[in-house]
């Protein structure tokens, strides 16, 4: 157990870098119908709600720094990953591999346009946590 006080309360939102923010406006808010909030193209981004994370698209090079996108997978909480997972295959996104089932949750692996990595993913079982 921690002795330091906590400070940090939560996670507001992860950034994902596009080279086309036109496209990645319409694959996270038509393809993965995702709520948008914040569309701001003359300073290179947008942002869309997850209900409890926000997903920030940039154009990392229009703001100077490098496109690098994250290899590491957004898990994107579904109540039904199969069902999730035909109607976005039925509006044309590739996933990679089967879905796999962990034991507590299922999950499936895809990626944006620009290679940032995404998972449809439900936990069916408590979650287990060792302290």
């Amino acid at each position: 157990m921690s002795t330091t006080p906590e400070f940090v309360r939560g996670v507001d939102f992860v950034g994902l870098p596009t080279r086309d923010l036109q496209t990645a406006v319409a694959f996270y808010g038509e393809t993965l119908g995702l709520p948008r909030s914040v569309y701001l193209p003359d300073r290179n981004f947008s942002e869309f709600e997850t209900g409890n994370l926000t997903l920030s698209i940039y154009n990392a090079e229009q703001m100077g720094l490098g496109h690098h996108p994250n290899q590491n997978a957004v898990a994107l909480h579904v109540d039904d990953v199969a069902a999730a997972r035909k109607a976005l295959e039925d509006r044309g996104v590739t996933f990679h591999g089967d879905t796999f089932d962990t034991g507590v949750c299922h999950m499936a692996l895809f990626s944006d346009p620009d290679g940032n990595a995404l998972m449809l993913h439900h936990r069916y079982a408590p979650r287990r946590t060792d302290t």
